[in-house]
């Protein structure tokens, strides 16, 4: 990894996220929701057998990600988790940066909860449930390139906050 206080000043340079919203805006909900559910077509259920699927079938889950102003709500249909307009039982809540540590396993749930950088909102037995299904992937089995896009990403985005001064 090259080293990141070198390349500060021209992490500066990137715009925080919240700069990015009303450009995502206008991208129409059809493709936020398409490529949403291409990559998690893409992510294995977990172990064959495992009955952590049961308790979020047919419940709805949201995903906040505050600085970027977007959110989507889930549902487990047909065995596939799929984006579905309604409101949420429960939701995860954080920045864009907090939420690709968790999803490229850069950072452990407990830890980005206990440090409030993300927030569970509404029906907790139901938020409980995902985070554990989460924590149960198998991550070997998520293919490469999505693998690497999360964790460069989430580099990036962490190492960006970070050169512009906010709390690590």
């Amino acid at each position: 990894m090259p080293d990141v206080s070198r390349a500060a000043p021209m992490l500066r340079l990137l715009p925080p996220p919240y700069r990015l919203a009303p450009l995502l805006r206008v991208v129409p909900a059809r493709w936020q929701r398409a490529l949403l559910e291409r990559a998690m077509a893409r992510v294995p259920a977990v172990p064959p057998g495992d009955h952590a699927l049961d308790l979020l079938a047919g419940r709805r889950f949201g995903i906040e990600v505050a600085d970027l102003d977007l959110a989507w709500v889930l549902t487990l249909r047909d065995g596939r988790l799929i984006v579905v307009d309604d409101t949420p039982e429960a939701s995860v809540r954080g920045s864009a940066a907090d939420l690709l540590l968790l999803a490229g396993r850069l950072e452990h749930a407990d830890t980005l909860f206990h440090r409030r950088r993300l927030v569970l909102t509404g029906d907790r037995q139901l938020g409980l449930a995902a985070r554990r299904l989460l924590d149960r992937l198998p991550w070997e089995s998520v293919p490469l390139g999505l693998r690497i896009a999360l964790n460069r990403g989430a580099r990036l985005a962490r190492a960006a906050r970070d050169a512009r001064g906010h709390a690590a």
